[in-house]
């Protein structure tokens, strides 16, 4: 029996190295049996049911994603005209109507406002006596008019301010 300089035997030394290959076996056949379950699965995900592969719907999906994007960036422009559009409309109106003479019944005179989200637009008011009416018209912005306004014509534009919709 031989003895390495440490003082442990040859065969000993000899076991050891056949465990130390014996675990190494196993501890492969481990790994190898996983990763044979992993090709299983990995071949099953890349094989649709339709036939195509993962790879191929991944590709359609990432393009049909981007014809999306540009087709969104469209509508966001789109959008954007519509809004700005919109806040320039007359969106909002109010209307006063009420006798601008004791002697008129009815309530035939009326004041109307028309503004956008901003407050500009227009007051039309109508004056009526028993032998004539009068229509006056009188720009706004931003709520005020450049012309001298009436009592009911402010109550219009209040009315529209405060967000009566058409």
């Amino acid at each position: 029996m031989g003895v390495f300089q440490t003082g442990i035997p040859v065969e000993w030394m000899l076991g050891a190295m056949g465990m130390l290959l014996a675990l190494t076996w196993i501890l492969l056949i481990f790994v190898y049996s996983r990763l044979r379950e992993f090709q299983r699965s990995y071949l099953s995900l890349q094989t649709l049911i339709s036939g195509g592969t993962l790879d191929s719907l991944l590709r359609d999906a990432l393009e049909h994603n981007r014809d999306l994007g540009a087709g969104l960036e469209q509508v966001d422009s789109r959008l954007k005209k519509v809004e700005h559009k919109l806040r320039l409309s007359f969106t909002h109106t109010g209307i006063i109507r009420f006798n601008a003479f004791d002697n008129m019944g009815s309530d035939l005179s009326f004041a109307i406002a028309f503004t956008n989200q901003e407050g500009d637009g227009l007051v039309l008011s109508s004056i009526n006596s028993r032998e004539e009416s009068r229509v006056y018209a009188k720009p706004l912005a931003k709520g005020e008019s450049s012309y001298p306004l009436s009592a009911e014509e402010k109550e219009a534009i209040n009315k529209a301010l405060d967000g009566s919709k058409l």
